[in-house]
C-alpha cells in the first residue's frame, strides 16, 4: 500500500467496502460537466470529485475557458518556466468551473509525423518533452489541482489505438519514451493515465510489470494510476497490475439515464469496428466484478483500501478534504496575454529573406482558405471552447497601418473532431454556430490581391483529430498550389503554417519567409500579428524536424501503422533527429531550427564537468530571444551496441537586448552520458565525450569536450 496520512487511514477504517468502490470508479455526474466524476462519500465528509480535460485548456461541458496554444507549439518555446506558467492557468480555471483534477499534460513522444494527437504532445525528443511536462505539472500542482499526466505509454498513434500493440524494447522504452513519464514523476505528479494500447502483447491497464514495478515501485509514484475513458481491459488483471480507478466506470446509456432521468436511449452498437474508437460496453468493471474478485481471492481487500487511499490522499494534498482552496479564476486579462505571449514565442521563423519583420505601412495581402478564424485547436478531448478568439484577418487589420486586403483562394479547410466519430456522444450542447457564407475562393483572386500589395501573407493549416491519423503529410486542399501560384506572382511572399506537427513545404525555396505557427490557440490572431510586424521576436525553435514524407523512420507498413494489431518499433532509438543524423538524411528544416529577428554569436564555450557553459552575444540593432542547445556525442560504443549520432541533453533559453552579451550553463546530469542496458541499467560508456553547442541540431557554433 502507498504512504498514507493519519487522516486518509482514519478514512479507510470507517469506510464500508461500499464507499471504498464510490472512490475507485467513475459515475455519471448530476452537473454534466466534468470528464469523469466520483460522488464522495457524505457520511464521512469525503467531498465529490471532478476530473477534466484537457492540456489546452479546460473543456468543461458546455462551459468556456482560455483556449491556450497546443502542447507542440508550448514545447516551440523550449521554455519549462512558461510550461509552468500555462500550467498554474489551467490550473487556475479548472478551480473555477469547480474541477478538481486536469487530464493533462500529455507526454507521449511524437514518433510519427502522422499522429493525429501529435499536437498535444511536446517534442521527438525525450528529454525536451520531459522538461517541458515536469513544468506544466508543477504549475497545475502550484494551484492544487491534480495534474494527470497521459498516455503511459508507446501512445505513438491514433490508427487502431484501441488494440494495436507497440513491440518495443526495454532499452527503447527507457531512454525515448518512459522520461517524460518519470520526469512527471519526480515533479510530483498526482495521478497517471493508462494508454489504450498495448506494449509488448499486454494492454496498459493490465500491464502489472510497467504499472506496479516501474511506476509504482522503481520510481515510487504515490497518485493514482487513472484509465483512459473505456480503457480498462479486465476486473481482475487491471486491480492486480495497479490500475487504481476506472473512468468513467459508467456507460453512455448509463450517463444519459441519469441525466435524462431515466429516459435513457439504449447503448450505440458495436464500436470495435471503428478505427481508434474505445468500446463504451466495457465499463463498470470496478463495481461490481471488483466486488467478486475480492470475495473470490482473485484481488486482495488490501488491494482495494491501496486504491481508495491513493485517490484520497490526491484530494487532501489539494485541500479538498479541507474544503480550503481558492475559487480560482477564469479569462482573466493575465490568462488572455498568457496566451498571446505562448502563442508568439513558439512560433517559428524558419526562412527570412530580409521580409520580416514588416513595415507598419505595408500592404498586406493576407491570404488563405481560414483566415477569418482563429486555428483554436486539433480535434478531441483537448477541444477547448474561448470566450473570445482573434482570426488572423483581425489581428493583422488591427496591428496594420498600410491597407489590409483578403482573399481565401481555396475552400476552408474543415476541422476535424473525435465527438463527429462517436456514435454514443451527444453534442448538441456544444457552443458553437453556423458557418459563414462566403462566395467560392478564387486562385486567382489571390493571386490578383498578392500583385496590388506589398506583400502577400498566406496562412495554411492542416486538421487533425484524436482517434485519427493524417493519411499523408501533404496540406489539404489546393493549398499548395495557392502557394505557388502567389509565389509566381510576387517576390515578397509569406507562409505561415499552422500544422498539428511537421508537414510536407515542396514550395519552401520559393518564397521570401516562412513560419511554423502550429495551432495557435485563441489568440491566433493577436500573436500573428506581434510576430510578423516584430513586436515580439519569433522565439520557437523546431520540437520536431521537417522532411519529405519518405524520410522519416517507421515508413514500413510494420512499423506504422502496424500489421495484425501489431507495431514493430523496429527503428529503435533512432526517431525524429537521430533517423535523420544516423541516416545522413538532410532534413527541410532540423530539430532545434528557428531563426530570430536578431543574430547571435558564442563565444568562450568549456566545459564544467557536468555542465557546459558559453557566452552569447546579440550582434544586431534589435532585441532577440536565442534558445541556446547542448547535444552530446558519445565515444564509440561497446561492439554490438548502437548509439544515436547526438542527443539533446539541455537548453537555455536567454532575451538579449542590441550588443548585449550573456553567459549562460546548461547541466549535463548523468543520463546525458548514459544509456540503459537491460542487464546492468543505466550505464556510461567509459570515453570523451563531445559536448555540441548551437543553434539546433546541425547548426553547431562550438564544442567542447568531457570524459568519462
Amino acid at each position: 500500500m502507498s504512504d498514507t496520512t493519519d487522516r486518509v487511514e482514519r478514512l479507510l477504517d470507517e469506510l464500508t467496502r461500499d464507499e471504498k468502490f464510490r472512490l475507485v470508479s467513475g459515475a455519471a455526474d448530476p452537473e454534466r460537466t466534468a470528464t469523469g466524476y466520483l460522488p464522495g462519500v457524505e457520511r464521512l465528509d469525503v467531498p465529490e470529485f471532478r476530473l477534466v480535460d484537457g492540456p489546452l485548456g479546460v473543456r468543461a461541458e458546455g462551459e468556456r475557458a482560455t483556449a491556450f496554444p497546443a502542447s507542440l507549439a508550448l514545447a516551440a518555446t523550449f521554455d519549462p518556466e512558461l510550461a509552468r506558467e500555462q500550467g498554474a492557468a489551467m490550473a487556475r480555471e479548472a478551480k473555477a468551473h469547480n474541477q478538481d483534477a486536469l487530464l493533462a499534460p500529455g507526454a507521449n513522444l511524437v514518433r510519427v509525423p502522422h499522429c493525429g494527437r501529435n499536437f498535444e504532445y511536446f517534442s521527438e525528443d525525450p528529454q525536451l518533452a520531459a522538461d517541458l511536462t515536469a513544468g506544466v505539472v508543477e504549475g497545475i500542482h502550484d494551484e492544487d489541482v491534480v495534474a494527470t499526466v497521459k498516455h503511459y505509454v508507446a501512445n505513438n498513434q491514433e490508427s487502431n489505438r484501441t488494440r494495436v500493440s507497440a513491440e518495443v524494447d526495454e532499452r527503447t522504452l527507457r531512454e525515448l519514451y518512459l522520461p517524460a513519464f518519470r520526469a512527471a514523476v519526480d515533479a510530483g505528479v498526482g495521478s497517471v493515465m493508462t494508454a489504450y494500447n498495448r506494449v509488448n502483447g499486454t494492454h496498459l491497464s493490465d500491464h502489472r510489470e510497467l504499472v506496479s514495478e516501474v511506476l509504482k515501485g522503481e520510481w515510487g509514484f504515490e497518485g493514482y494510476v487513472v484509465s483512459d475513458w473505456y480503457g480498462v481491459e479486465s476486473t481482475v488483471g487491471a486491480a492486480n497490475a495497479g490500475l487504481d480507478l476506472e473512468m468513467p466506470g459508467v456507460s453512455p446509456a448509463a450517463i444519459r439515464e441519469a441525466d435524462d432521468g431515466g429516459d435513457a436511449s439504449p447503448d450505440a452498437a458495436d464500436v470495435s469496428s471503428l478505427d481508434g474508437i474505445p468500446d463504451p460496453t466495457k465499463a463498470g468493471l470496478f463495481g461490481e466484478p471488483l466486488a467478486e474478485a475480492i470475495d473470490d481471492g482473485a484481488v486482495s481487500a488490501d488491494r482495494l483500501d491501496d486504491m481508495a487511499a491513493r485517490v484520497l490522499g490526491q484530494m487532501e494534498r489539494i485541500g479538498l478534504l479541507d474544503g480550503d482552496r481558492d475559487d480560482g479564476a477564469i479569462d482573466t486579462p493575465a490568462h488572455r496575454d498568457l496566451a498571446e505571449r505562448i502563442a508568439a514565442r513558439g512560433t517559428v521563423l524558419l526562412e527570412n529573406d530580409d521580409v520580416l519583420p514588416l513595415d507598419d505601412g505595408t500592404d498586406v495581402a493576407l491570404i488563405g482558405p481560414n483566415v477569418r478564424e482563429a486555428t483554436v485547436g486539433g480535434g478531441g478531448s483537448s477541444e477547448t471552447t474561448p470566450f473570445r478568439s482573434v482570426a488572423p484577418a483581425e489581428g493583422i487589420d488591427a496591428r496594420a497601418d498600410g491597407e489590409v486586403t483578403v482573399a481565401r483562394g481555396v475552400p476552408e479547410i474543415e476541422d476535424v473532431s473525435l465527438f463527429d466519430l462517436l456514435p454514443y456522444i451527444d453534442d448538441s450542447d456544444e457552443a458553437g454556430g453556423d458557418a459563414e457564407t462566403t462566395p467560392d475562393p478564387s486562385i486567382d483572386e489571390a493571386v490578383a490581391a498578392a500583385e496590388d500589395a506589398d506583400v502577400a501573407v498566406v496562412v495554411v493549416r492542416d486538421a487533425t483529430t484524436e482517434a485519427r491519423d493524417r493519411e499523408t503529410l501533404e496540406l489539404p486542399g489546393r493549398q499548395d498550389e495557392l502557394v505557388e501560384a502567389v509565389a509566381d506572382a510576387t517576390e515578397r511572399t509569406v507562409v505561415v503554417v499552422n500544422s498539428s506537427g511537421p508537414v510536407e513545404l515542396p514550395w519552401h525555396d520559393d518564397v521570401e519567409a516562412l513560419l511554423a505557427a502550429w495551432y495557435p490557440g485563441q489568440a491566433h490572431g493577436d500573436a500573428l500579428a506581434d510576430v510578423l510586424y516584430g513586436d515580439r521576436d519569433p522565439g520557437g525553435r523546431l520540437p520536431v524536424t521537417f522532411g519529405p514524407e519518405e524520410a522519416f523512420p517507421a515508413t514500413d507498413e510494420t512499423q506504422y501503422p502496424g500489421v495484425d494489431d501489431t507495431v514493430e518499433y523496429a527503428e529503435g532509438l533512432f526517431v525524429g533527429y537521430r533517423h535523420f543524423d544516423a541516416a545522413d538524411v538532410e532534413p527541410t528544416y532540423p530539430f532545434g531550427h528557428g531563426d530570430s529577428y536578431a543574430e547571435f554569436r558564442y563565444r568562450d564555450a568549456e566545459s564544467l564537468g557536468d555542465a557546459v557553459r558559453v557566452t552569447v552575444e546579440n550582434c544586431a540593432e534589435r532585441p532577440g530571444r536565442e534558445v541556446v542547445q547542448a547535444y552530446v556525442r558519445p565515444p564509440a560504443a561497446p561492439e554490438g551496441v548502437e548509439r544515436p549520432v547526438r542527443e539533446l541533453a539541455g537548453t537555455a533559453a536567454v532575451g538579449l537586448d542590441p550588443g548585449e552579451s550573456r553567459t549562460v550553463e546548461i547541466d549535463l546530469d548523468d543520463r546525458a552520458f548514459a544509456r540503459y542496458d537491460p542487464d546492468d541499467g543505466w550505464v556510461t560508456d567509459e570515453g570523451t565525450y563531445t559536448v555540441e553547442v548551437g543553434r539546433s541540431s546541425r547548426d553547431v557554433r562550438a564544442t567542447v569536450e568531457t570524459e568519462r
